[in-house]
């Protein structure tokens, strides 16, 4: 059986910045474990610019921000495995792994990062009537089918769903001489960034309706019409809105979902908003030494937060190898999102092990205005923060003070909701 210090499943930016940073706090045995045929992970499809304005200070593509955390890894010569799947962890963190060059491995390690991404709700997911043709793809296969493979996915396109890709991919295909009739949504707002709808729809005289579901998809072969229609507060089609759109390709945008089936079988607790592992102020599990970061934890927006949360976990997993399991002598503080947020992340924190400042990241579970973040230690407001707009496709962000916690002896609960005044 091989041993390390830390094992990192997924060679993505979480992967990356999480090895580098360990690497960076003194731990050098480190190893990652990538299921794709190159490191970068989902970066290397995405080749618009925009990624990098935290980390870097400034605007990147997808693969030139991957590569500068790539580099970091080859200079270090910290060591990893392509084409190699992870099949299982072990609660004592034993690592199954298997690929063709080496068969089935088994790793024993120190910690392990998980860092395996998300992925996109699949269509059977979505309870969409009609034929099943071809023509339908989801928004990050098509993503890659144009910027990598090479191959044009359709000439007139529908896209359902407004997260992040299908905006992109809708400025995309344009780009790429396709006719990108309408983005349909199903919720009330948009579940991508503001940015990405002014760049990517408005900039283009893309109509983006709100509200509206596909109702209907003709074409046996081949998708040859798409029909959608409003959707009442039931989130039901309403008769008589439907419209009929012709086009040969339809995508699906319509969420992701952390890439969780290793965490689960291991027996990692899951947050159900998030689908995500619980994880304390460390990034650390309810499995001691397994840690999260990246979209396994939850989805976020900007690449940027990705690299910054794995390299909290990279430096954590490198503690723990030297240190072994923290001890606290008292209960951990409960983090709750309420009235009008939807999770934290973490869900607990103990001041004894907490950096000087903590950043809890929360997403709101509708679009608010001229609303206030607030902050409630036990029953007593600490912080109300005024916010002009805040929507789901955007995260939240609150900083928590050591100094400020120490006064609360007794801290039980840190409760975050949205508040009209």
């Amino acid at each position: 059986m091989m041993t390390y210090d830390i094992v990192i499943v997924g060679g993505g930016p979480a992967g990356l910045a999480a090895a580098v940073a360990a690497r960076e706090a003194g731990t050098q045995s480190i190893l990652i474990l990538e299921r794709d045929h190159e490191l970068g992970g989902i970066l290397n499809q995405c080749i618009h610019n925009g990624f990098g304005l935290h980390t870097f200070k400034e605007e990147l593509t997808g693969p030139e921000y991957a590569y500068r955390f790539m580099k970091q890894v080859f200079d270090e010569k910290i060591e990893y495995k392509l084409n190699t799947m992870v099949m299982d962890i072990s609660p004592d963190r034993v690592v199954t792994a298997m690929n063709k060059t080496d068969g089935m491995i088994q790793i024993k390690a120190g910690a392990v990062v998980l860092a395996m991404g998300c992925r996109e709700r699949p269509r059977g997911a979505l309870n969409i009537p009609g034929y099943r043709p071809a023509g339908i793809f989801s928004a990050g296969t098509a993503q890659r089918l144009v910027n990598i493979e090479g191959y044009m996915p359709g000439r007139e396109v529908v896209i359902l769903g407004s997260g992040d890709i299908g905006l992109i991919m809708a400025r995309r295909m344009t780009l790429e001489g396709a006719k990108v009739k309408v983005v349909a949504e199903l919720l009330p707002f948009s579940g991508g960034l503001k940015r990405n709808i002014v760049q990517c729809l408005d900039d283009f005289g893309i109509p983006l309706k709100l509200s509206h579901t596909v109702v209907d998809i003709e074409g046996k072969e081949r998708v040859s019409a798409v029909t959608i229609a409003k959707v009442g507060p039931d989130m039901k089609p309403i008769p008589g809105t439907e419209e009929r759109y012709t086009c040969d390709t339809l995508l699906l945008s319509c969420g992701l979902i952390p890439e969780n089936e290793l965490s689960k079988s291991a027996g990692v607790e899951l947050n159900p908003v998030t689908s995500g592992p619980v994880v304390n102020e460390s990034l650390e599990t309810s499995i001691p030494g397994v840690f999260a970061c990246g979209n396994v934890l939850h989805v976020h927006d900007l690449v940027d937060f990705v690299s910054e949360e794995a390299k909290k976990a990279g430096e954590n997993a490198s503690k723990f190898v030297k240190e072994g399991a923290a001890k606290s002598s008292k209960e951990p503080i409960k983090l709750v999102a309420t009235e009008g947020a939807r999770y934290t992340v973490p869900c607990t924190l103990d001041t004894d092990r907490m950096d000087d400042l903590l950043t809890v990241r929360f997403r709101v579970g509708a679009v608010f205005q001229d609303s206030y973040v607030s902050v409630y230690f036990d029953d007593e407001r600490v912080m109300h923060n005024q916010k002009r707009i805040m929507a789901p496709g955007e995260m939240e962000q609150v900083i928590l003070q050591k100094k400020k916690l120490s006064e609360y002896p007794d801290l039980k609960t840190i409760t975050i909701k949205i508040e009209k005044e």
